[in-house]
């Protein structure tokens, strides 16, 4: 009996050294369908035009201040924000859908660097078959 009211203890204890962790189901809605690279739209489609945005930044204080490599690279708002931009330059185009979409992360000493890729596409016309 002793030996279950310390493991419980022990328990409650733990779990208060671990910050809760809450994963929001919101899908973001965007001009255009996005396929991320393993995926592909089940319609067939034209390719319109390889899209790329990328940029580089210095690193903040919070990034480079201990001299240690943590917090890099960009928060979840700040993918959504770039994949956000590849959307409405797919819809300028006048794309249906984005797909191939890839994002990748780079750092070096002073600056955080990325580079989100996709291709834009417009759907095929489907016609109906008749028998």
């Amino acid at each position: 009996m002793k030996q279950i009211v310390v493991l419980s203890f022990m328990l409650v204890v733990m779990a208060g050294c671990f910050k809760p962790v809450l994963y929001l189901q919101n899908k973001t809605h965007y001009p255009v369908d996005v396929f991320y690279e393993n995926q592909r739209p089940e319609r067939p489609f034209d390719p319109l035009e390889d899209l790329t945005i990328k940029d580089e930044v210095p690193l903040t204080g919070r990034q480079s201040g201990n001299g240690r490599m943590l917090s890099r690279g960009n928060d979840m708002q700040q993918k959504e924000l770039m994949l956000s931009r590849l959307t409405v330059q797919a819809k300028k185009l006048g794309a249906d859908a984005l797909v191939a979409v890839k994002y990748t992360y780079y750092t070096s000493a002073t600056e955080n660097g990325y580079v989100m890729t996709g291709l834009a596409v417009k759907y095929k016309k489907e016609y109906a078959v008749e028998n």
